[in-house]
């Protein structure tokens, strides 16, 4: 589910809000995130709500992850922050074919071993910022469903448009 198309006037407001350290809006972007279509119920039925990781390299470099201030705001008592765990690998996907991004994130996912019995048949709600071709968002759901998860929905706030993309 996505709650608006990547495009102006979101585009630059969810730049300002990730590349220019601006955390302050995840609160008004959450709540047009929870406004979509769909989007209420789900995160009602779900168990648990796991942010989209970062890299340990990209998280020093912005100093916040942008998912889980988004999934703090969307469900503050079900968002779980180190459920979900990113190996290292930091190389940018922009401009990325969907072939080299699926390469880019192939096993880059794991469930915490701590976190295993807390996600296993569970409805998880999966949050991140945008979905350009959805490789990251599918390789974070495969890791989750490993780990035993009974449904995934994949939650963003932004969705680019499918001109432009490969298949």
């Amino acid at each position: 589910m996505a709650a608006v198309s990547y495009t102006f006037p979101w585009s630059d407001c969810i730049a300002r809000f990730k590349f220019q350290a601006d955390p302050s809006l995840a609160r008004a972007l959450a709540h047009l995130m929870r406004h979509a279509p769909w989007v209420e119920p789900a995160l009602d039925t779900a168990t648990l709500v796991v942010p989209m990781p970062l890299s340990p390299k990209r998280l020093r470099e912005r100093g916040f992850n942008q998912a889980l201030e988004l999934a703090r705001h969307l469900a503050p008592h079900k968002t779980h922050a180190h459920t979900l765990l990113r190996r290292g690998g930091s190389a940018h996907q922009v401009g990325a074919s969907r072939q080299a991004r699926l390469a880019l994130v192939k096993d880059a996912f794991w469930v915490a071993p701590e976190r295993v019995s807390a996600v296993r048949g569970q409805r998880v709600v999966l949050v991140d910022d945008v979905m350009t071709t959805g490789a990251s968002i599918y390789e974070a759901a495969r890791a989750l469903r490993a780990s035993g998860a009974a449904h995934i929905t994949g939650l963003v706030l932004a969705r680019t448009e499918a001109q432009g993309r490969e298949a």
